[in-house]
């Protein structure tokens, strides 16, 4: 009886952990004032949301990417910072997207 009770805690605990999933890395969300295109830098950006999660190319510009995602029983929540540089380290473009509830309240 003892041995099924610790395999039936062992098995919820596992399907807890399942459930509950984190992706990515934990970022503050950028607000449009804080990125200047032709003037704001990687250092500049690497202090305001750290590191990035993923970089890499698009069309032949360097990109950086910050994404964050949160599953739960009931719920999914991700956002997603890219930035494409210029040839001299300054953000040529950016975009983000998400569906946190207090980024969607400020957003709209």
């Amino acid at each position: 009886m003892k041995r099924l009770s610790i395999v039936l805690m062992l098995a919820l605990a596992v399907l807890a952990w399942g459930c509950a999933l984190k992706l990515g890395r934990a970022f503050p969300s950028p607000d449009a004032a804080q990125i200047k295109v032709n003037v704001t830098d990687k250092a500049a950006l690497e202090r305001m949301f750290g590191d990035p999660y993923q970089v890499g190319l698009d069309n032949g510009d360097q990109t950086w990417r910050w994404f964050h995602g949160e599953r739960g029983a009931s719920m999914e929540v991700t956002k997603d910072f890219t930035v494409r540089f210029n040839a001299n380290g300054t953000v040529k473009s950016y975009s983000f997207t998400t569906n946190f509830p207090e980024d969607l309240r400020k957003l709209r």
